[in-house]
This record gives structure tokens, C-alpha cells and sequence, in this order.
């Protein structure tokens, strides 16, 4: 398993809409990436950092794959350049993201 996590830093003026990320954007990760192998997704919105401080990140989502051949097939599959360009449709944010893998 792989986890594709994409973080969506705090930047001041940036907008992020979280009801559309949620209601149209997520649904659309799942529609496109179950086919190539996405297993499951978890989304968190930041409440703060660790020290109580303002959280460094608005939002993130964590997409599990059954394998890194898997979240290649998702990323370059038919449907990826629909999901990437979505996200002009929700935020200004320049979203950063980190492939993970179980230790």
C-alpha cells in the first residue's frame, strides 16, 4: 500500500472552497481513480499546530492506493488531467503533496 497525501498550506488571501471540495471534488477522485486502484480516501481540515499556533495546512487528503503501480496508473491514467483541473475550481492554493508508503 501508498498513500498519495495532498496538503493545502494556510497562505493568506488563498481561497479554498471546503463545501465544493467535498461535495464535488472528492466524489470526483473516487470516480476516477477507483478503476486504477485508489482503496480509500480520508479528508481533514487543520484545526491548529501542535503548539496550539494556527494550523500550517487548511485542509489535506490522504489516497490510499494498493500499490505505487497503482497511484502511477491514477495519476497518468485517462482521467487525471480532469481531476488536476478541478482544483482551479476550489482553491488558489498551490497544493503540496507527498507519496508515502507504511514503515
Amino acid at each position: 500500500m501508498v498513500v498519495f497525501s495532498v496538503f493545502y498550506p494556510a497562505t493568506d488571501g488563498a481561497r479554498f472552497d471546503a463545501a465544493y471540495y467535498n461535495a464535488t471534488h472528492i466524489p470526483l477522485v473516487e470516480k476516477a481513480f477507483k478503476s486504477t486502484g485508489l482503496a480509500g480516501v480520508q479528508v481533514f481540515h487543520g484545526l491548529s499546530a501542535g503548539d496550539g499556533g494556527a494550523a500550517p495546512y487548511l485542509a489535506m487528503a490522504h489516497l490510499s492506493f494498493e500499490s505505487a503501480a497503482a497511484l502511477q496508473a491514477s495519476l497518468t491514467g485517462p482521467r487525471a488531467a480532469e481531476v488536476f483541473g478541478d482544483i482551479a475550481n476550489f482553491t488558489t492554493i498551490q497544493p503540496v503533496t507527498q507519496v508515502s508508503a507504511p514503515l
